[in-house]
């Protein structure tokens, strides 16, 4: 566990769990089962998936910045092999690899 309290810290490998639910959802689709790495914590705050029905958000949910290969992201992608993406993802949606 980080300092601040969740699961993972910065260089820890991460996948976003490939779910479809329903509602107001803060991560992409695009991004749904891709591996990345933890690019840094940027703290806990009120899950916007909670906030979103009304209620209050609570407990706060660590937030991540996550780096992905954009090649990994897009397999087509026909860019530089070390141009990235990344994409602030709440603890949640991600698991240990």
């Amino acid at each position: 566990m980080n300092l601040q309290g969740g699961k993972f810290r910065a260089g820890d490998r991460v996948t976003v769990k490939f779910e479809d639910r329903p509602g107001h959802i803060r991560t992409p689709w695009y991004i749904r089962g891709k591996a990345g790495v933890i690019e840094r914590v940027c703290g806990a705050f009120p899950n916007p998936e909670e906030l979103a029905q009304m209620r209050d958000g609570l407990p706060a949910q660590p937030l991540y910045r996550v780096r992905f290969r954009q090649r990994d992201v897009w397999p087509d992608y026909r860019g530089g092999p070390n141009d990235v993406l990344e994409v602030e993802i709440y603890q949640h949606w991600l698991e240990s690899p």
